[in-house]
């Protein structure tokens, strides 16, 4: 037996999956508390200790991890204008699997400067104006930077008719060029700066989440988890050269404090006479919802939907659910053991799902023109998708899991949402996802057999 050993150092959990690259299969997994306020080595000799016990196994032919411990890949990104070059740097850095704290529009002032020091970024995405366009807001924005009282890498992704003096008045602080995020006006270049994002993750980053001394016991700490469950979603929609995906997919991750979602699919229009509005959408797509979450952020889901909304979900009172709420974000650790705690956990997931989904997802609006009706959309249309995927402990351990997830579906009230219309849904029980994408990039079969395996159909 070839065993592997994957693991993901979370915010809360420490996971590690164990593999079997010769059977190809899944061993088993085992979490245990991060401990990132102490010593996240702690978190990972527990879960370790568990697999032993379930397993008989301490030795491993290669370890791999991904890691959002410590916040996660925290950035930041400026750009010119919010739906082009902005819009683009915030596209570039979810796509890289970092939690994108803030991002500006047009010249940077003195307040956003402070602002920027306040959030302590482990990278600041520079971006501005298409090859040979502006260049006075990105010129700007690097003379700002420079005296920022945080320490943090510049990676400058603009205009490249002015990269040369943006590294010049930038000579102080530490920079990485990169191509334009945005060179024209209908044309992304995200790649090459997710490379460098991952490379600053390797290098620096996982020295500043106290990662340091555990790299030196496994073979690589090869991505930010977010960025792993992408790398997964994109083999198993796609496949590998000998064995085929499943197609184009959505799925729902949601967590206590936020709610990420992934869409594997082109999202090109299915109506005639559609227009594409705003910039083309990658194939590959993510986004991640900071204000939604089961735990720390479920007064975000409140204010997202309404009180009414949740009392239609849950059968409950609104003012109770205004004390439950209140209760469940002073003990994110308390799990539902009554059945009024069981309703709002629902509602809260269904709200939740219901909410990150549609701000993924594109809507389409009519219009008319000299020649006659017109469609114009913005963003993915998924209504054609037929695979949706449910992960993150708040539906993998939810026993109503396949009537929440439905809330991530079209729903006839909102007919310009262009979510998917009808899906069979997936469920990843053993939260591997992560663990998946990490074993891929040496083993994508192994991998891709391994999800097809093990993701539970749980389609209603």
């Amino acid at each position: 037996m070839q065993a592997i050993l994957l693991i993901d150092f979370g915010s809360t959990f420490t996971k590690v999956t164990a593999v079997d690259i010769e059977a190809g299969q899944l061993i088993d997994t085992a979490s245990s508390y991060t401990t990132v306020e102490t010593d996240v080595g702690e978190g990972l000799e527990f879960a370790l200790a568990k697999l032993k016990k379930q397993t008989g196994l301490e030795n491993f032919q290669k370890r791999l991890a991904c890691s959002s411990a410590a916040g996660g890949l925290r950035m930041v990104a400026s750009g010119l204008v919010p739906a082009l070059t902005a819009e683009a740097a915030k596209v570039a850095s979810l796509g890289a699997g970092a939690k994108v704290m803030k991002v500006y529009s047009y010249q940077l002032i003195d307040e956003d400067i402070e602002e920027i020091a306040n959030i302590k970024p482990d990278i600041f995405l520079l971006t501005g104006g298409t090859d040979g366009g502006n260049q006075d807001c990105i010129l700007h924005n690097a003379g700002m930077l420079v005296d920022c009282k945080a320490d943090f890498p510049i990676l400058l992704a603009g205009n490249r008719s002015c990269a040369a003096e943006c590294e010049k008045i930038l000579s102080k602080r530490e920079v990485y060029r990169c191509e334009n995020v945005l060179p024209q006006l209908e044309k992304l270049n995200i790649e090459p700066v997710q490379r460098h994002i991952r490379d600053l993750f390797l290098r620096q980053i996982i020295n500043a989440k106290g990662l340091s001394r555990e790299a030196e016991l496994i073979s690589g700490i090869m991505m930010p988890t977010p960025a792993a469950v992408l790398q997964a979603m994109e083999l198993l929609a796609k496949g590998t050269d000998s064995r085929p995906g499943l197609g184009e997919l959505f799925a729902v991750d949601l967590g206590g404090a936020t709610t990420d979602v992934y869409s594997m699919a082109s999202g090109a229009p299915t109506l005639e006479n559609t227009v594409i509005k705003g910039l083309p959408e990658p194939w590959a797509k993510r986004t991640v919802e900071g204000d939604i979450g089961m735990r720390y952020s479920a007064a975000g889901i409140s204010t997202a939907v309404g009180l009414e909304r949740l009392s239609q979900l849950s059968g409950l009172k609104p003012q109770k659910i205004v004390e439950m709420i209140k209760h469940t974000e002073q003990n994110p650790d308390t799990m539902p053991n009554t059945p009024e705690q069981s309703a709002l956990d629902f509602a809260l997931a269904a709200a939740a799902v219901e909410t990150a989904s549609a701000r993924h997802a594109g809507i389409i609006e009519e219009t008319y023109t000299p020649l006659g009706q017109t469609w114009l959309q913005s963003g993915k249309d998924l209504t054609k998708v037929k695979t949706l995927i449910a992960t993150g402990g708040a539906l993998i351990h939810n026993r109503d899991v396949s009537k929440i997830v439905t809330h991530a579906l079209y729903n006839e009230s909102v007919p310009e949402s262009l979510r998917p219309k009808s899906s069979r849904i997936l469920i990843d029980r053993q939260y591997i996802l992560s663990a998946m994408g990490l074993l891929s990039i040496e083993y994508p079969d192994v991998a891709l057999s391994i999800m097809k395996k093990e993701l539970e159909d749980v389609s209603i």
